[in-house]
């Protein structure tokens, strides 16, 4: 019988490959997994940001807009509603209809013309000025045709509007000069929505801001900041304002 102390050569082979193979599955092992580790941290993509679309919309834009005085705002409004088909027919779509502050019962509305002429010709139809009269309309409307060439269609939280018209020396100028002045406005809670000028004189402009905190607007309004800011942009004569409250913009 083989004393145990003295094992065969066969066998101490045999346990040196096992251990030789175990080592060499283990490494191998761990390499994979590292490799793989570092795949995966090598096709890990950061998220794309998108930028958010502007609502600056500078493609100029015929507006027909309307003053008037109603006896009952509830049953001017559904006349106007009745007569929506008849808008349509002349090429005019519904945009914003506002109520005056300081009298409620002052109407302002605000309509995208598909032509300006043929705007023009409707509001000389009988068939509106007969509407107007059912709708509780009270004395002469007054009618403007503008070129809107810039406005921000993004969505405020105030629905108070402030619609000024005047008189420039040249319009490129006053552009340039307003543009200049938005910074003063915003500090001064007012936030500009629209402008553009009348549809054959561009030295007669409309002016559409939003009031973002009224005590302020009206403050700037009296001001002599505001005052030199118009002699800069050559604002000719006293600018008329109407401050409203949009009720519905479509």
């Amino acid at each position: 019988m083989m004393s145990s102390r003295f094992l065969p050569v066969s066998f101490l082979t045999a346990v040196l490959f096992l251990i030789s193979c175990g080592g060499n599955e283990e490494k191998t092992t761990s390499t994979d997994k590292m490799s793989s580790d570092s795949t995966a941290a090598t096709t890990t993509t950061a998220p794309i940001e998108t930028a958010k679309p502007s609502t600056i919309v500078t493609t100029p834009q015929n507006m027909f807009v309307v003053t008037h005085k109603v006896s009952n705002f509830t049953k001017w409004k559904a006349s106007y509603d009745a007569h929506d088909s008849m808008r349509l027919a002349n090429g005019l779509h519904n945009y914003v209809i506002g109520r005056g502050v300081v009298d409620s019962n002052t109407v302002l509305v605000a309509v995208k013309a598909d032509d300006i002429n043929k705007a023009k010709a409707f509001s000389k139809d009988p068939s509106l000025k007969t509407a107007m009269q059912k709708g509780g309309v009270m004395g002469t409307p007054t009618m403007s045709f503008v070129n809107m060439s810039w406005q921000d269609t993004a969505t405020i939280n105030s629905p108070l509007r402030s619609r000024t018209t005047f008189t420039v020396k040249d319009w490129d100028a006053w552009q340039k000069a307003f543009q200049e002045g938005k910074q003063e406005r915003m500090d001064n809670g007012i936030v500009d929505r629209a402008y553009g000028h009348d549809a054959d004189d561009n030295k007669k402009v409309t002016l559409v801001t939003a009031l973002m905190d009224s005590a302020k607007a009206y403050a700037y309004f009296k001001s002599d900041m505001l005052k030199k800011r118009r002699e800069a942009g050559g604002v000719i004569g006293e600018p008329k304002r109407f401050v409203y409250r949009v009720v519905q913009r479509y």
